[in-house]
């Protein structure tokens, strides 16, 4: 089999765009997050023990 003559495709592909990541968004949009996600928790647990 030549390397030029195979089976698959080589055509244009679309690029396809980066899934959401937290290593990409800054560090007040983290910090943000995790401060969202800690409020959720403390009021899981006041709601919990009311």
């Amino acid at each position: 089999m030549d390397a030029e003559n195979h089976a698959h495709d080589h055509g244009e592909r679309r690029r396809k765009d980066a899934a959401f990541s937290l290593l990409r968004l800054s560090a007040a949009q983290r910090l943000a997050i995790v401060l969202i996600a800690v409020a959720a928790l403390w009021g899981g647990v006041h709601w919990a023990l009311s």
